[in-house]
């Protein structure tokens, strides 16, 4: 069924039209929902993803309950019309198991129970995933513009700078000691105290975790002397060694 009013779209017999929704910055696919011609409407008028749910036999805004919402930067449809692909801000995570993404189990050879996602502890998907840093990363752009009362990360934004290298410096001599006792675990926990508090001070500056990537990206495969030389002055390296 083609709507003129929707740009040639073609909605099912039941007037839905899937509507893939992808992470906007990092491409990441991170859900698979339907809609129908009101959901589009007030996803386009009201910049945040609406879909249509199917067992409820209603409208609903993605995140209205657990604060996981969609903003909206671009809407495109396929070749053949019936297709949505949603380019979103996610807040939090996408999928109602807590994933980032829907998409989190590989189609093996395992048995359902073995592909299940990890929950806790310091491995599985969830936790292995990269990917999660720029989740973090969203969290605490989002406490640093929102204050809300006793965020602790928004209180090291208030203290200001000074606070959160204090904080760095504190964890950074933490891991040394992780790792001088050959310390697995508690080397992976301070680690990740110390990758937090680097992600709260790029925020502070306004750095994103993708400039890090980057610029690692650029020193791939060449000698230090080689990409040394395209970076930027001062050398920090030698002025503390100095």
């Amino acid at each position: 069924m083609v709507d003129g009013e929707s740009g040639g779209l073609r909605f099912d017999a039941n007037g839905l039209i899937p509507a893939i929704a992808q992470d906007a910055e990092t491409g990441q696919v991170l859900m698979l929902a339907y809609m129908n011609r009101e959901a589009l409407a007030q996803t386009r008028a009201s910049g945040f993803a609406h879909y249509y749910s199917r067992s409820r036999e209603c409208l609903w805004k993605k995140g209205e309950a657990s604060g996981h919402v969609q903003r909206v930067r671009d809407i495109r449809y396929d070749c053949d019309g019936d297709t949505l692909l949603l380019a979103v801000e996610q807040t939090g995570a996408a999928c109602h198991t807590g994933n980032r993404s829907c998409f989190y189990r590989p189609l093996t050879h395992e048995t359902p129970q073995a592909a299940a996602p990890a929950t806790a502890g310091h491995s599985g998907a969830a936790t292995a995933d990269l990917r999660l840093l720029d989740e973090v990363y969203r969290v605490i752009l989002q406490r640093k513009a929102q204050a809300p009362e006793g965020s602790y990360v928004a209180s090291l934004f208030t203290k200001g700078e000074g606070q959160i290298l204090k904080k760095i410096l504190e964890e950074s001599a933490e891991v040394l000691l992780a790792s001088r006792d050959a310390d697995r675990s508690q080397l992976v926990y301070e680690m990740a105290d110390l990758w937090f508090h680097t992600l709260v001070l790029l925020a502070h500056h306004g750095v994103r975790p993708e400039e890090i990537a980057g610029e690692l990206a650029r020193r791939m495969g060449k000698q230090k002397s080689e990409y040394s030389a395209g970076g930027p002055s001062p050398d920090y390296s030698r002025k503390i060694r100095e």
